[in-house]
């Protein structure tokens, strides 16, 4: 028995990128095969105009057969009984059923694709329907976010900065989600979406940072800063953008200078940059720091944060949070857009309370101030046991530096008396060391000595453990400041699973009487 290896008879598919606009962007290579095809394809709308066509022109010769793809429906209008979905998979079928026509004679095919053939492109569709069927080579081409980019003269990105591209046809609350998510960003598909993109980008608090460009590299380009744009005017053919946050060191058109001089647009941002794992930085507190000229805070959280090359950083100790907070405040008033940052949520015994007293002094009342959430050290800690605060509790911190200890324990005793779950902030530091002590002694006066209790230890960081114990065998001795604690009620419970595991969880009803 014999095997026959030749190659099936037949042309060869070519999915050729043409680049956004501008003929001298062709590659080399995409020129060369656009030139020998015997057959070169392209999609059009119902006017039958091709970019792609355009584009190429210059390439075409005499004697090759030109086959346009005629969108039958550009849009979600149509008669067709499968709707809008319906009229375009049948055209996509028919189109390929057309090429494959040319590839059974033997006839090379190349499909002209504006870009790149598989970023947003038609050519995939025929990709989808053919490869399988025929040699197929794909040559990649120059994006239009690419040629946005260069157009401005932004960096799209640098070193560990994310790049997100989007299409504007998403609803504008979750566009909003993942444009507050990223670093830099280009979202597609404008024309129709364009209201709903700014709607997004203002949301997300990126307008004043988005560009609009259209038709990049053509002799009918235009760009502009995006908010300027009358959405009456905008194409299908035409993209946001927002460049790098390093291209905010561009401050020829912000008005501020390079030391932060008075021109507009100082503010305070609090943001909370959650217990620690990078995955609980929320999007707005990603995006708040992106767009921070300078970053003020307690050294190890600066640390946690990736900083562009326009950004500056100004640590301090722990212990100087008014100073920090005055110093935060008189840079935002020479014109600087500061992030103070905070670990876990900046409302909860962090720098919030602490930038909103010192901001009371009349020299800072014009500075605005707005505070930026964070994931709670308690929420961290209870999600990796179960479920302890799923009902009534409270937060409380036994650092008795800013307020005597009589108050705290006049607080615990009035917690444990109404049987509240308790999260215990601060328990510990290599100076404070009798505060858990004589805690757990008051404590155990209102609740059983079995109550559960959860230690958690830099939750969401590098060294990371959670124990579950009991208020009895509780040991002092093995918590310290970076330990955060909960503290059942008479109704939490703590169960071992099959595998060895305990969950401990708060039922939400509460027995009567």
């Amino acid at each position: 028995m014999t095997t026959d290896l030749t190659p099936p008879s037949g042309g060869r598919l070519y999915g050729v990128g043409v680049g956004p606009g501008d003929p001298e962007l062709i590659t080399l290579k995409a020129a060369r095969l656009i030139e020998g095809a015997d057959v070169v394809a392209f999609h059009a709308a119902r006017h039958g105009r091709s970019n792609a066509r355009a584009i190429a022109a210059g390439l075409l010769r005499d004697g090759q057969i030109e086959e346009p793809l005629i969108y039958p429906v550009t849009t979600g209008d149509t008669d067709h009984p499968g709707g809008y979905q319906g009229a375009i998979d049948e055209f996509y079928t028919e189109a390929a059923a057309r090429l494959a026509a040319h590839l059974d004679a033997g006839r090379d095919v190349v499909v002209l694709a504006e870009g790149d053939p598989f970023f947003y492109g038609s050519y995939m569709h025929m990709h989808k329907r053919l490869a399988h069927r025929y040699p197929t080579e794909v040559v990649p081409g120059v994006t239009s976010v690419s040629a946005a980019s260069a157009v401005l003269g932004r960096p799209l990105m640098e070193r560990d900065e994310v790049l997100t591209v989007l299409p504007g046809t998403l609803p504008p609350a979750e566009l909003a989600a993942r444009l507050a998510g990223t670093d830099s960003a280009a979202v597609m598909k404008l024309g129709r979406t364009f209201d709903g993109v700014r709607q997004a980008l203002t949301k997300a608090g990126r307008l004043d940072d988005a560009w609009y460009v259209e038709r990049a590299t053509t002799d009918r380009e235009r760009h502009a800063p995006l908010a300027e744009v009358d959405a009456d005017s905008v194409p299908y053919f035409s993209l946001a953008l927002l460049p790098s946050p390093a291209a905010t060191a561009f401050v020829e058109e912000t008005g501020r200078g390079e030391q932060g001089e008075p021109g507009g647009g100082g503010s305070v941002t609090v943001v909370g940059l959650g217990p620690g794992d990078p995955l609980w930085l929320t999007p707005e507190a990603r995006a708040a720091l992106a767009q921070a000229d300078d970053l003020v805070g307690y050294l190890p959280y600066l640390e946690r944060v990736a900083t562009g090359a326009h950004q500056r950083k100004h640590p301090s100790d722990n212990r100087v949070e008014a100073e920090r907070a005055a110093f935060a405040l008189d840079l935002a008033k020479r014109g600087r857009r500061v992030a103070v940052v905070s670990s876990g949520d900046p409302g909860v015994f962090a720098m919030a309370a602490a930038v909103l007293e010192v901001s009371e002094d009349p020299q800072w009342k014009d500075v605005p101030v707005r505070v930026v959430p964070g994931l709670t050290a308690a929420q961290a800690v209870a999600s990796r046991a179960g479920a302890p605060l799923g009902h009534d509790f409270c937060v409380v911190s036994l650092s008795d530096r800013l307020k005597p200890w009589p108050v705290i324990a006049g607080r615990l005793t009035a917690a444990a008396g109404a049987d509240l779950v308790i999260a215990l902030y601060n328990p510990a530091s290599k100076t404070r060391r009798e505060q858990l002590v004589n805690a757990r002694e008051l404590l155990l006066e209102h609740r059983s000595a079995e109550t559960p209790v959860i230690v958690g230890r830099d939750v969401g960081g590098p060294e990371e453990t959670v124990r579950v114990t009991t208020l009895g065998e509780l040991d002092p001795a093995t918590v310290d400041m970076r330990c955060l604690l909960i503290i059942g009620s008479s109704q939490t419970r703590a169960v071992q699973r099959g595998d060895g595991s305990t969950f401990v969880y708060t039922p939400r009803h509460y027995p009567a009487g």
